[in-house]
C-alpha cells in the first residue's frame, strides 16, 4: 500500500507521522474534538508524500531525526532530506521506474496556516476544518466527495470525536498483545464487533494515543550497517512478524514498486510484504509472580510428587524475580524432566501465580495433537479462568483468554501478550532448529516477561548453559510413581534392510518380542523410516501368528484411529517412526528400537522412544531394547543420561526402591 507520511513541530522537537487517515491526524493537531482541553495553536506542517509506498515510508520515519536547522527549512531542504533518505529504495527500481519515484519526492510542501486548515460551519451544523491546495482524492489514500476534514462513523455519518474514541478504544482493546497484517485485523473486528466498519480511522487515533503502533510486514536494514564484503546480503530485508530473511520480490501493484519484497518463510499465515500494514498493539511491562511459593504448598494444592514440588518451588521464586539486565531481559527458567515426570502438572502452580497477579499465560507445545489434550486437563485444574486453544484451523482463532494453550506457528500473529510463556517439549519438531518460532516466541512475551522451558531432553546448548550456571534450571528426576527409568538393553541383530531382504527376522527379536508379548505388555517398535513398515508388518505376522500388529506413520490417515486401538489393546504390537516417540502415554508398555544404530535416532529420539516405557505405576519396570548392528555414541550417550538421571533421583530420596 502507499500512505501519507508528515512531519510536524511539536513544542519540543520535530515529529514524524504515518497517518491512514490525515481527517484523523489534522483534527489531533489543529481542532479541538478529540483533545478539547489543549492549545490548537498553528504548528509548522510539513507534507513529505501523498503516497509513498509504506515500507519506505516507515525506514524515513524510523530514521527520522530532528535538528534545530529544520525550523529555517524550505521545500528544496526537505526534498533534499527526502530524497536522501528514500535513494536506496529508489535505486533499487528498474531504471525506467526511477524518474517517477524521484517525481513523487519533489512533491514535497511546506503548508502555512493560512493554507492548512480554515475552520468554518458546514450545513450540517458541524465544525470541521478543510486541507486546501492539496489534491483531494489523495487525502488518505481515499476518494473524497467533500473537501470537509471531519471524523466520520462507521455506516459514513459525520460523527464528533467521543465516537471515534469509543472505536479506536475498541480496536486498541483487540489489538493488545497482536501483531497483525490489515485481512487479519478485519477479521478480528469482524467477531469481535460485527459490523464495525472502516477501521482505519480508529487505528490512526490509537496510534496517534500511543497505543497501537503502524508498521510494514518487511523491516530494512539501515543501508551500510554492514562490512563492504556483507554489505549485499545485509541490505536483504527480515519480516517483521517471523524474522526470516525475505529473499523474494515481485512487481506490486498495491505500491507501485517493481522490487516489492516479500516473506516466503510465513506465506501460510498470509503475505507479508515490504508495503504491508502490519498493526500492533503497544505492550506493557509484566507482571511479576505473586510469591515465591514453596515446595509444600505447591504439593499440597496441586499433589505433586517431592520431586515435582522441588522444581515448581524453585520455577515459582524465579517467577517472583525481578527479570535480569532489567525489564528488556530475556528471563528464561529450565525445567529438566525426565519423560514420564507430570511436566503438564508442574506447571500449574506457575500459571496460578502469574493468573494470580492479573497476568497473561502462553503454553505453547509443537503440534495440535498435543494442544488438544492439553486443552480439557487446563480447563480442569483453571474451571474460573478462560482457556483459548489455538492451532491451525481454530474456530477460537481471535479469542481472548487469561490462559493460551497454541502451537507454535500461532505465536506469530502475538506480539507483547504474555507475562509468562512456557514453551512444551523445546526439543522437538517443529521448534527446534527452527529460528522463525523461536523469534516467535520471543516476541510473544511483554518486556520483562517470563519463559519457562519444558524438556526430557534440552538441546545440547541448553545443556551447556544449564552445566555453566547461565540458565537457571531444575531438574526432575524421577516419575511420578517413584521408580527408576528403565535402562535400554542391547539386542545384536543384522540392519532392517537387509532383514528385509533375506525376509527374515533374527529369531533373537522375534522370541524378545514373543516374551513381551506373553507378559501382557503393548509393544511400541520404531523402525527408522517409513518404507520399513509394511514388509516388517508381513514378516512379523508370519512370524507372531495370531497377534493383532499394525503400522502407522506421519503418512497414515488412520494414524489416530490405530494409536487408540493401540490404547484399548486391540491393536498389541504398533510398528512405527518417531512420529509417536513422544506424547503417547500408553500403559505397560515395552519398546524395541530398530536400527538403533541409525544417524536419524539422536540421543534425544532414543531417550523419549524409550520414555515410551515404564510410565504406569502399575507396570513401572516395562522393557526398552536397542537392536542394533553396532553400539553408537548416540546409544551411549542415552543410556548414560538414563542413568544419570537414575542415581540424581536416588541420591535425592525420590525413589521408592
Amino acid at each position: 500500500m502507499q500512505i501519507v507520511i508528515y512531519a510536524i513541530r511539536t513544542s519540543e522537537k520535530w515529529e514524524c507521522y504515518l497517518t491512514l487517515d490525515m481527517r484523523v491526524d489534522l483534527e489531533w493537531w489543529y481542532g479541538m474534538r478529540l483533545r478539547p482541553n489543549r492549545n490548537a495553536s498553528m504548528r509548522p506542517f510539513v507534507l513529505l508524500s501523498m503516497n509513498c509506498p509504506l515500507g519506505w515510508a516507515v525506514e524515513l520515519r524510523n530514521g527520522f531525526r530532528p535538528m534545530s536547522e529544520m525550523d529555517n527549512w524550505g521545500n528544496r531542504e526537505w526534498q533534499r532530506y527526502v530524497y536522501q533518505r528514500l535513494s536506496t529504495f529508489i535505486l533499487q527500481e528498474p531504471e525506467s521506474n526511477r524518474q517517477r519515484w524521484a517525481e513523487c519526492v519533489r512533491n514535497v510542501r511546506i503548508l502555512e496556516k493560512h493554507t492548512l486548515v480554515s475552520y468554518v460551519e458546514n450545513p450540517d451544523g458541524n465544525q470541521g476544518s478543510k486541507l486546501v491546495g492539496v489534491p483531494e482524492q489523495r487525502i488518505g489514500g481515499q476518494e473524497q466527495e467533500e473537501a470537509w476534514i471531519v471524523i466520520k462513523s462507521p455506516t459514513g455519518v459525520k460523527a464528533g470525536g467521543d465516537e471515534l474514541m469509543q472505536q479506536a478504544e475498541l480496536l486498541i482493546e483487540c489489538m493488545a498483545g497482536r501483531a497483525l497484517l490489515a485481512g487479519e485485523v478485519e477479521a478480528l473486528l469482524a467477531e469481535v464487533a460485527g459490523n464495525y466498519g472502516d477501521w482505519r480511522s480508529a487505528a490512526q487515533l490509537g496510534i496517534l494515543l500511543g497505543r497501537l503502533r503502524l508498521e510494514a510486514g518487511l523491516v530494512q536494514p539501515a543501508p551500510g550497517s554492514a562490512p563492504g564484503w556483507l554489505r549485499r546480503r545485509a541490505r536483504a530485508p527480515r519480516c517483521r512478524r517471523c524474522g526470516s530473511e525475505a529473499k523474494s520480490r515481485t512487481a506490486c501493484a498495491a505500491c507501485g514498486s517493481a522490487a516489492c519484497a516479500y516473506c516466503e518463510a510465513c506465506l501460510a499465515m498470509g503475505r507479508s510484504r515490504a508495503c504491508a500494514l502490519l498493526l500492533q498493539g503497544i505492550a506493557g511491562s509484566a507482571v511479576r509472580g505473586t510469591a515465591g511459593g514453596s515446595p509444600s504448598a505447591a504439593l499440597g494444592r496441586w499433589g505433586l510428587s517431592p520431586a515435582q514440588s522441588v522444581a515448581a518451588g524453585a520455577a515459582l521464586r524465579f517467577l517472583a524475580e525481578p527479570p535480569a539486565g532489567g525489564s528488556a531481559g530475556l528471563a528464561r527458567f529450565l525445567i529438566w524432566a525426565v519423560t514420564g515426570a507430570g511436566k503438564t502438572e508442574m506447571i500449574f502452580p506457575l500459571l496460578q501465580s502469574i493468573l494470580d497477579a492479573g497476568g497473561r499465560v502462553l503454553v505453547a507445545a509443537p503440534r495440535r495433537d498435543v494442544v488438544l489434550e492439553l486443552a480439557p486437563r487446563l480447563s480442569k485444574a483453571f474451571p474460573d479462568e478462560t482457556v483459548v486453544t489455538l492451532y491451525g484451523g481454530s474456530p477460537e482463532r481471535w479469542k481472548r483468554g487469561s490462559i493460551t494453550l497454541a502451537t507454535t506457528h500461532q505465536l506469530l500473529r502475538f506480539r507483547g501478550a504474555f507475562d509468562l510463556v512456557v514453551i512444551d517439549e523445546i526439543d522437538a519438531f517443529p521448534y527446534h532448529n527452527d529460528p522463525m518460532l523461536d523469534y516467535a516466541a520471543r516476541g510473544a512475551s511483554k518486556p520483562g516477561g517470563k519463559y519457562i522451558y519444558l524438556s526430557a531432553t534440552p538441546p545440547a546448548p541448553l545443556q551447556r548453559e544449564a552445566a555453566a550456571g547461565r540458565l537457571p534450571h531444575a531438574k526432575v528426576p524421577a516419575r511420578f510413581h517413584g521408580h527408576p527409568l528403565p535402562v535400554p538393553r542391547k539386542l545384536k541383530m543384522p540392519p532392517v534392510k537387509r532383514c528385509l531382504q533375506e525376509k527374515k527376522l533374527p529369531a533373537l527379536l522375534v522370541r524378545s518380542l514373543s516374551a513381551s508379548l506373553q507378559r501382557g505388555a503393548q509393544v511400541f517398535l520404531f523402525v527408522s523410516r517409513i518404507k520399513h513398515i509394511e514388509p516388517c508388518l508381513e514378516l512379523l505376522r508370519q512370524a507372531i501368528a495370531n497377534m493383532p500388529i499394525e503400522g502407522t506413520s506421519s503418512i497414515d490417515p488412520e494414524r489416530a484411529s490405530k494409536v487408540m486401538s493401540f490404547r484399548n489393546r486391540e491393536i498389541r504390537l504398533l510398528v512405527t517412526t518417531t512420529i509417536l516417540e513422544r506424547g503417547v502415554t500408553v500403559p505397560k508398555s515395552d519398546v524395541f528400537i530398530l536400527d538403533a544404530d541409525s544417524e536419524l535416532f539422536d540421543e534425544a529420539a532414543l531417550i523419549q522412544m524409550a520414555g515410551r516405557a515404564g510410565r504406569s505405576k502399575d507396570d513401572p519396570a516395562g522393557r526398552v531394547v536397542l537392536a542394533a548392528p553396532q553400539w553408537t555414541r548416540s546409544q551411549n550417550l542415552a543410556v548414560r543420561q538414563i542413568k544419570a538421571m537414575n542415581r540424581i533421583a536416588s541420591k535425592g530420596g525420590y525413589l521408592r526402591i
